[in-house]
């Protein structure tokens, strides 16, 4: 019977163009579909353009991509920054209804109370209402 070397047969240089490759791969499909949902985001383009585009890049991917990202790779950031932006004024806008805004005279009213009570002094109230008014 033969023995086998498994390690000795699968070199470290192997194991690490194996796992080379295989990084490559995934950072191609995460680019590849980044694109794709530009394109969908993009409204700016028509639909044709969008057909267009989504066809070169899923029938010649390399070089659609390529192209792609020389042709409108500068505004693809700024898509990606408009929708953030976007996203977070969508996020405050909910924070802000969800918990409720007060109104300033709701905030001083809270204030006096707590001078009247003593449990701040008149100095804390004054700088604590400039606050406030500010």
């Amino acid at each position: 019977m033969e023995s086998q070397l498994l390690a000795y047969d699968y070199p470290l240089l192997g194991a690490f163009w194996t796992v080379l490759w295989i990084f490559l791969w995934v950072l191609w499909f995460m680019l590849l579909f980044r694109i794709i949902i530009d394109i969908f985001r993009d409204d700016t383009m028509g639909g044709w353009g969008k057909a267009f585009w989504l066809i070169f890049v899923v029938f010649l991917p390399f070089l659609g991509v390529l192209v792609y990202v020389i042709a409108r790779g500068k505004s693809m950031g700024a898509r990606e920054i408009k929708h953030v932006q976007e996203q977070r004024a969508d996020m405050d806008a909910y924070i802000r209804e969800t918990a409720g805004t007060r109104s300033e005279a709701d905030e001083l009213s809270k204030l006096a109370q707590l001078r009247a009570s003593g449990d701040i002094t008149e100095a804390e109230y004054q700088v604590a209402k400039e606050k406030i008014l500010r």
